[in-house]
């Protein structure tokens, strides 16, 4: 008789627990996955998949506003029903979690519907009993965090943003960050009022600085109201709707408070620190290079780990934690050079090294930047500016880092990418022919540098 019910238990089943189960179980190996809720995780529940579709939802009001200089006319206002938006949106993630079953069930994988708790290195309880695996696998994400301050219980958070009954006239949205930015463009593109309170002095920290400025821009031009270096002290409700009290004075009213100000480790009540399980001081599963926790036979993938907190991370992750286990290929990840987007409106995205981070890597650093006007509103006349930017080693002429704002970005950055995981040159950028027209042929026709201090020999 085998020693464990399972080869491998996993508890989450968000996109790096799907797949590890399933990539074990097409191994050989006898897997068992335990989720309290819908299959799929943040992303494809209440994070990237459903957030993207109203953000294309929002974009219509863009197309709706540009088509007459394009010979279209549409009724004057268009009508919009944020109610028929969520149930198309609600369909959608049923028939993705519905797959995402249908996944773990066509490769054997054996889905417990309650919530796990860790119970010693080998046990997980679960349903009212106990099962056993050699090896234990903790993808059980993150959820939003937010601050201890007077009146805290009136704000919802992005979760609850997904599933509203109606949409708010004015919104007061808290935090800097990407989920922050993309839901005060959805909101803005649907007809809302939208102010978003900043702590920093300047949105999406980590990203490059003049990315970072030009979306500022662009989201000021759209009418959304930027309140930066301003804290939030607490939150009254008040006759139709709520008023946000500001440090140093002054105060924001809305009829509705989203806060975005980071989320954490998803660890609490799963009996990790019990078991032995060591967490960081942020609540995450501390692991090694191979995903192993302070228990051998323990892993951890995503952002419950809070290494890189992207979706393509987890799954990559998952991944290599199979290779290691069930392959006997002991595989690590490569996070250098991860791209990742901000769908914000206009979208931006970025693969590789901002200019702050470049240099301060490397003696000499030289920048290229472009900006323009998309061909697109040459027609619709929308006031909006395309950027982008290439951040080169001036050393021996490899580029460092691609940035851009404006439409496609995502799509375009996610084939720079490649050309920087094969380590090219600007040279290699110079000598590939552009697609026109396009807004990517930019990209291999930048030739002048930024007069930049520290560009020099």
């Amino acid at each position: 008789m085998a020693k464990y019910d399972y080869d491998l238990i996993t508890i989450g089943a968000g996109s790096g627990g799907v797949r590890a189960s399933r990539l074990a179980a097409q191994a050989g190996a006898r897997v068992a996955i335990c989720e309290h809720s819908r299959v799929g995780g943040t992303c494809v529940i209440r994070g990237c998949v459903p957030k993207k579709l109203l953000v294309y939802g929002a974009h219509f009001a863009d197309d709706f506003e540009d088509c007459a200089g394009y010979g279209w006319t549409v009724p004057e206002p268009p009508e919009f029903d944020w109610a028929r938006l969520i149930a198309a949106k609600n369909r959608e993630i049923g028939r993705l979690n519905g797959l995402y079953i249908k996944t773990l069930e066509d490769h054997g994988v054996e889905l417990i519907n309650h919530r796990a708790r860790l119970a010693d290195p080998h046990t997980v309880e679960v349903g009212g009993g106990a099962i056993t695996a050699a090896h234990i696998l903790i993808a059980t994400g993150s959820w939003p965090r937010m601050p201890d301050i007077p009146g805290i219980e009136h704000v919802i958070t992005s979760n609850e943003a997904l599933d509203l009954l109606e949409m708010p006239r004015r919104i007061a949205i808290v935090g800097g960050g990407y989920i922050a930015v993309e839901f005060a463009g959805i909101f803005n593109g649907l007809g809302a009022a939208v102010t978003e309170i900043v702590r920093a002095d300047a949105l999406l920290r980590g990203f490059d600085g003049d990315l970072r400025a030009n979306l500022a821009e662009e989201m000021t031009k759209r009418g959304i109201d930027l309140m930066c270096e301003t804290v939030v002290a607490g939150i009254d409700k008040v006759a139709g709707g709520y008023r946000l009290d500001l440090e140093g004075g002054g105060a924001v009213e809305a009829d509705l408070v989203m806060y975005a100000t980071g989320r954490a480790p998803n660890t609490s009540g799963l009996g990790l620190e019990e078991a032995g399980v060591r967490l960081d001081a942020k609540g995450a599963v501390a692991v090694d290079d191979y995903s192993r926790s302070s228990l051998d036979n323990v892993f951890a993938v995503g952002d419950v780990t809070d290494r890189l907190n992207l979706t393509p991370v987890a799954i990559v992750e998952a991944a290599a934690v199979v290779a290691t286990l069930f392959h006997g290929i002991p595989t690590t990840v490569d996070y250098t050079n991860i791209p990742t987007a901000v769908f914000s409106q206009p979208p931006m995205a970025s693969v590789g090294l901002t200019e702050e981070q470049a240099r301060d890597k490397h003696r000499k650093v030289e920048v290229y930047v472009s900006r323009f006007q998309p061909m697109k509103h040459t027609l619709g006349g929308r006031d909006e500016t395309t950027f982008m930017k290439l951040v080169v080693n001036g050393g021996n002429d490899r580029v460092l880092g691609c940035h851009m704002l404006g439409m496609d970005a995502p799509e375009i950055v996610q084939g720079l990418a490649i050309a920087l995981k094969c380590k090219a040159r600007k040279a290699h950028f110079d000598a590939t022919v552009g697609i026109h027209p396009t807004a990517a042929e930019e990209f291999v026709t930048m030739d002048e540098k930024m007069p930049r201090p520290g560009s020099g020999p």
